[in-house]
Order: C-alpha cells, then structure tokens, then sequence
C-alpha cells in the first residue's frame, strides 16, 4: 500500500542506532549469503532448515534438521523461532521490511536504548511465529522474514509518535506527508482485514498480527522511565 521514505524524528537519548543498522546488515547478508547463490550453489540450499514449518517443529520440537543437503551444518529446530527472521522471499520483500526498519526502528531502539531493543525486536519476532503456529499447527509451508518482528517495531511507534509525519511512496509511485498515525494505522487495518478476507496462503498474516501485539504490549515496559506514550511531537517531515 505505501513504502516508507523518511521521517524527521531526532533521536534523544543515543548518538546513533547501532543496533537498527547491524540488524538490517545481518538481514542483507543472510539473504547474500543463503539464497542467492553466491556462495553456496543452489542445488545445495535447504532453507527451511532456517524457517520455522509449524507442523515439523511440533513434531521434532528437539531435534536438527539439515541446512546443507550434505548435512553440513545442524541447526535446532526450536532456533528457528529466531534464525526464520533473517530470512527472505525475495529483493522485494527484504527491501519493504528494512525500509519499515530503518524509518521506525532508530526511534524505538532510541526510546529504548540498544540492549533493549535487540530483546524487544527478538521477542517480537518470536512472538510473531509462535501466534502462527497456534493458528496454523498443521501448516508445512515454510515461515520467513522479519515481517513480525518489524510489526512489533511499527505498534511500538505508533504508540510513541503517531503525530510525528512521515514521507511515504503511495501505492510505490506518488510520494506523500502523512501523520504516522495515518500511514501506519491504515498498514494495521490492512493486516486485519486480510486475516478475513485474503486467499493467499503464502503471507503469515497471523505472524503480523502476533508482531503487531507483541510491539504494543512491550514497548508498555521497555521504554525509557521518562519516554511518554503518544507524544504529540509532529516533527518535520
């Protein structure tokens, strides 16, 4: 519906978000170094080693499963509750979840602090692919990105600075200023509304809404003592 391009938010408390930029580095050379082929020829590529399935990690909660088709390397099937985060289905979709990312996500690692944050967005990560697989418990289609985890960031900003306006690509071409309440709130109502009326099964749209409610509840107790909930700061956009 709309990509986000810039928002005039300074930040307060750190110098610079250390912790946004080394987790969109870490997304972008997981999509390098695993699914282009650069590295590791395709025919050797198991990622859904690195996804979360619902119905494998329910029945193997304990046990590995192979990354390599050579069996080279091992990974928990319960670590990929986090590993399936830096994972991607393609450019466009690393591309539209870092974006998210490096727009909101310096704000909220501001409101609290770096540590913090790196806990916060794991959490909501985790929170997000744990809500799909309780809704989907039989589903053996593989569950990738950072999509939850970055709902987790964009609740978590609306409920700081949904005043605050944002640069934003409509419909990937028409650029607008808009409150974040706005561009923010109508990606929400989106997210819902698919839950009920989408047919593409390949979008976790569950593992949106866990994010979403993950960010919302924790940024409650995570932020700052001092940082106020719906800052009526507008900045300038």
């Amino acid at each position: 519906m709309f990509v986000p391009l810039h928002d005039t938010n300074p930040l307060k408390k750190i110098n610079y978000p250390y912790v946004t930029v080394a987790l969109i580095a870490l997304n972008v050379a997981a999509y390098a170094i695993l699914q282009t082929g650069w590295f590791i020829p395709r025919e050797d590529e198991d990622l859904t080693a690195f996804a979360v399935v619902p119905a494998q990690l329910l029945a193997n909660a304990g046990g590995d499963t192979a990354f390599l088709a050579s069996g080279a390397m091992l990974v928990p099937e319960r670590l990929t509750l986090v590993s399936y985060m830096f994972l991607h289905g393609g450019w466009i979709h690393l591309i539209g979840n870092m974006l998210f990312l490096w727009v909101f996500g310096d704000n909220i690692e501001d409101a609290m602090g770096h540590v913090r944050f790196v806990m916060f967005y794991l959490m909501c990560g985790i929170f997000a692919a744990l809500s799909h697989i309780y809704m989907l418990p039989r589903s053996d289609l593989p569950l990738i990105g950072a999509s939850g985890a970055v709902a987790g960031v964009i609740s978590a900003y609306l409920i700081l600075h949904p005043r605050v306006k944002v640069w934003v690509l409509a419909l990937w071409r028409i650029p607008i200023r808009v409150t974040a309440a706005w561009a923010l709130g109508i990606w929400i109502l989106a997210q819902v509304a698919n839950l009920f009326f989408a047919s593409e099964e390949a979008v976790a749209w569950w593992a949106h809404l866990g994010g979403l409610v993950a960010g919302g509840f924790l940024i409650l107790f995570m932020r700052r003592r001092g940082v106020v909930l719906f800052d009526r700061t507008r900045g300038g956009a």
